[in-house]
């Protein structure tokens, strides 16, 4: 290797691991982060390709600013959003922490006692935890995080987009704010991503209500070359025809077969599905399996024995997979990506691709898109293939570099009631205006008013989780002590219970308690197909054999809300009307009708268009605005169905539609909470039954409505008719 300055200025033990690793340079964000973050004087927003070296970027200069001056206690707290990764950071890892004469610790449930014993015999070197460990040590161990992070040299938060505009994202915030509250110092933060939006709110995200300086350090590296293709299968109703899972069954074994891809099929059922029918393929062709299913509900084993064939890179192996291996879980490399049906984000879809492509070699994505076959009475989102052009509009953004930014406007209010009950379990007792200061003035609850955290305050004094000493200190009541002992306390967000299933005695995974299971039942689960041999419901466990059949169970989970880019895009393709190089020839038969579709209507110039009887808005906006579109029509006695970015409005005509949206428009603009109080259920997140119902109506309605750009719309639409 030859040495260069930024080599130089790591200490001798850094500079003895890396040249055993024999690179022959530093990567380009490895030499651009290293002076920053060896500086301690600023917060440092590290943002590279996948496989680009970001680990080693904050690492390596972590780790030797560490070995200069040996601190008393914990160095470096790592945060990352999945135990997986954290299991797989440990095995990279420890030999760097070892050569640098620190250990490196896993912290979390699955983490043997002894292990963590051991940490807590010597605290000292690098800790590897999740938000909802750390949230357990706040509110268990508050006296020994003060003693043993009291010379906390770094936070390096990992793959700190998956974090973002979320639940899970404020607790972090939080649970920081709390840290350095604690020690009564800024701890550098180092955020690490492949895939960030907005910059200014990416530093807000990383850093709420605070003026701690900052530094972005981005790859120059444009990436590499992209091989694409969109291929298209129609869902026909002629029995005699094979169905599309068994066309795109078919393709997917011809095309991935005898080597390493991922196959991200957007759920769990489906990547049960498909990952059962190519082994049965395997099977009917007589030549071994290459097609394992990985997703979260699946044991740890299964899924690491997976990661770790995938990383051996010399048996060819498919994972069929959910956003489990979207994040940066060392796989090896993997020769292309196969998407099953459009992704939920370009974010998403930018990580998945990046997970092909590595050692120089061009990134392959394949899409397998399905679409209706069309009828005389097709509706409209079917005539214009939906599905096809949001994967073109999604491609489009993702070469122009485009992803979501994220939402970071929420009150969060289930998320501040937990932050609120952790804190006074932290310290014992705390007043309410302390609280408030902390959570809230300095906090990530900014947008929380003192009059409405004193709501909260007294809400959960009601319930009995809180209670007032004679001096005036918040402490926990009755119920707020059994609510905080109970391990699900720790995480912000709601998580099925869940039954666990095994297989003479072998663990094999978990399925949600809700989902109804008998004795006898056939399931697919794991790739393979189950009986139910007995379900024990005091222990929550459920026995199985071998089966014959069956159908995977329907996974829980919510879909996420497509940016309003997204559909501008989508707009933009149609009216362009210049069909790719990229896909086949069914492919190109969708475009086509679609594009046929979008000027038959004339959608260029049309937002109101009346289809067999059937009146349609076409908005192209985002998921927020189209609810707050579908709350005000509703609000108004129509009846609406919304479907993607299309509103039918049933039983009306054009006339009246207008008549109704002007009798709105001449009424004082709606408040989001407004909106949210006729929603029959605003209980969506984990703590929400302990917040006052009118600021739930407020958190729900500025997290699901922009009231403002559906007001922009209507009134464009009322003045261009």
């Amino acid at each position: 290797m030859s040495p260069t300055n930024t080599f130089d200025l790591f200490h001798s033990k850094i500079q003895k691991w890396i040249w055993e690793q024999n690179w022959t340079c530093l990567r380009e964000i490895q030499e651009l982060s290293a002076p920053i973050v060896l500086s301690q004087s600023c917060d440092v927003i590290i943002c590279a390709p996948t496989a680009a070296g970001k680990t080693e970027a904050a690492f390596l200069p972590a780790l030797s600013k560490l070995a200069d001056n040996p601190p008393t206690g914990l160095g470096i707290l790592y945060i990352s959003p999945l135990k997986a990764l954290i299991n797989d950071l440990f095995r990279r890892l420890e030999p760097l922490g070892q050569c640098a004469g620190f250990p490196v610790t896993p912290w979390h449930g699955d983490v043997p006692i002894a292990l963590k014993n051991k940490f807590n015999k010597r605290p000292i070197g690098v800790m590897l935890i999740t938000p909802e460990s750390l949230e357990s040590m706040f509110l268990n161990r508050g006296p020994w995080i003060k003693k043993n992070f009291a010379n906390l040299q770094y936070v390096i938060i990992d793959e700190f987009h998956a974090f973002l505009g979320s639940e899970r994202g404020i607790q972090l915030q939080s649970l920081l704010r709390r840290l350095e509250f604690l020690l009564q110092k800024n701890i550098p933060r180092l955020a690490l991503s492949a895939t960030l939006g907005d910059v200014k709110q990416i530093v807000r995200a990383l850093r709420p209500q605070s003026n701690f300086p900052y530094k972005i350090v981005e790859s120059s590296a444009s990436g590499l070359e992209i091989k694409l293709q969109l291929r298209g299968y129609e869902r026909f109703f002629n029995p005699k025809t094979p169905v599309a899972f068994d066309r795109i069954t078919d393709d997917l074994f011809k095309i991935l077969r005898g080597d390493s891809h991922l196959v991200f099929a957007n759920s769990r059922k489906n990547a049960e599905s498909y990952a059962l029918a190519l082994s049965d393929k395997c099977q009917k062709a007589m030549v071994p399996n290459e097609f394992f299913p990985h997703h979260g509900n699946l044991s740890r084993e299964l899924r690491e024995n997976l990661e770790k064939r995938l990383q051996k890179e010399s048996t060819p192996t498919v994972a069929v997979c959910t956003m489990t291996l979207e994040l940066g879980i060392d796989i090896g490399h993997v020769n292309s990506v196969a998407q099953i049906g459009p992704p939920q984000s370009v974010a998403s879809l930018r990580q998945r691709l990046g997970r092909s492509g590595r050692r120089g070699e061009a990134a392959i994505l394949r899409f397998f898109i399905t679409e209706e076959s069309l009828q005389p009475l097709s509706a409209l989102g079917d005539r214009l293939r939906l599905a096809s052009f949001q994967c073109l509009a999604m491609v489009n953004l993702l070469l122009n570099k485009w992803c979501e930014s994220a939402d970071n406007d929420r009150y969060s209010f289930s998320t501040l009631v937990q932050q609120t009950l952790s804190t006074v379990g932290q310290y014992g007792g705390v007043r309410a205006n302390q609280l408030w200061s902390l959570l809230c003035r300095t906090g990530p609850f900014n947008l929380v008013t003192q009059e409405q955290y004193a709501l909260i305050l007294r809400a959960l004094g009601a319930k009995h989780l809180l209670t007032q000493t004679p001096d005036g200190q918040l402490v926990l009541g009755n119920v707020g002590e059994i609510l905080t002992s109970q391990y699900t306390f720790f995480s912000s967000f709601n998580a099925p219970e869940e039954y666990s299933l095994e297989s003479n005695g072998q663990p094999i995974g978990s399925l949600p308690i809700l989902i109804p299971l008998s004795i006898g039942q056939l399931i697919i689960f794991a790739g393979k197909r189950w009986e139910i041999l007995e379900i024990d419901a005091n222990n929550k466990r459920i026995s199985l054999k071998p089966g014959a059949g069956g159908q995977p169970p329907t996974f829980s989970g919510v879909g996420q809300m497509l940016d309003q880019k997204i559909r501008q895009e989508m707009f933009q393709v149609y009216l362009k009307a210049e069909r790719p190089k990229y896909i086949n020839d069914t492919a190109k038969e969708f475009f086509d009708q679609g594009i046929d579709t979008f000027r038959s209507l004339d959608l260029k110039n049309k937002s109101i268009v009346l289809l067999d009887s059937c009146l349609y808005l076409t908005p192209w906006l985002g998921d927020k605005t189209i609810n707050a579109l579908s709350a005000m029509l509703r609000s108004a006695d129509l009846k609406v169905e919304v479907s993607n970015n299309l509103i039918l409005v049933e039983n009306c005509h054009q006339k009246m539609l207008l008549k109704v949206i002007n009798s709105i428009l001449n009424q004082p603009k709606p408040k989001a909470d407004q909106l949210a109080a006729n929603i029959p259920d605003t209980l969506t997140e984990k703590f929400d039954q302990y917040v006052p119902e009118p600021l739930r109506w407020l958190d729900y309605g500025l997290k699901y409505f922009d009231v403002d750009g559906a007001w922009r719309w209507l009134k464009d639409l009322s003045e261009k008719s």
